[in-house]
């Protein structure tokens, strides 16, 4: 999983004001980086269906995140999406 110090960097990474642990961005970084980590998983261990479903919801957050940071800022929207190598 994520260690505590790979997540201070992705949220200092995305962060939009000093004190923000939580916006669109932030939150879209942090779930890409789980999702990166659930199919690793996935390749080693084919037949985990539990997991496979968690990695389909947060397949599926981090979408409905990524539509709505289009549709009200679509310029933060295509710096997140090059950042974390999306599309």
């Amino acid at each position: 999983m994520m260690g505590k110090d790979k997540k201070k960097q992705l949220i200092s990474k995305f962060k939009e004001h000093p004190e923000d642990t939580g916006s669109v961005s932030v939150q879209v970084a942090l779930l890409t980086e789980r999702i990166n980590y659930l199919t690793e998983h996935l390749k080693k261990h084919k037949k985990d269906f539990h997991s496979r479903r968690g990695l389909l919801m947060l397949v599926g957050r981090r979408r409905r995140l990524l539509s709505y940071l289009k549709k009200e800022d679509p310029q933060g929207y295509n710096e997140v999406v090059k950042e974390l190598n999306l599309k």
